[in-house]
């Protein structure tokens, strides 16, 4: 019998396997999009808009940032907010699923 628990979920896992960080973030203002940026060269395009706390702000509160959590969070000090890299992982995937699901029934 394996007595090993888990301690992961299936996104954790994959991040953890793929020794996966954020790098950097940066935004557009203009476009209402922040791109955070990963170690393996992939980067997520996530609109600011989504998150009510970076919305309305000023563009030095945006750039006040800290990547924490061994590269797998990122913390606004002047926004109170935080946002995880398994976050962005499952909300992609939700935006997948539901792409994917609206092309099966358009079909």
């Amino acid at each position: 019998m394996n007595t090993l628990v888990n301690k992961y979920d299936s996104i954790e896992n994959i991040i953890f396997k793929e020794n996966l960080k954020i790098t950097s973030i940066r935004f557009s203002i203009s476009l209402d999009k922040m791109y955070v940026h990963l170690n393996n060269g992939h980067s997520f395009v996530v609109p600011t808009k989504k998150y009510k706390r970076l919305t309305n702000v000023l563009e030095e509160s945006l750039k006040n940032y800290q990547i924490i959590a061994d590269g797998t969070g990122i913390h606004w000090p002047d926004l109170d907010e935080d946002l995880s890299l398994k976050g962005f992982f499952k909300d992609f995937l939700v935006q997948q699923i539901h792409t994917e699901i609206e092309l099966v029934l358009v079909d």
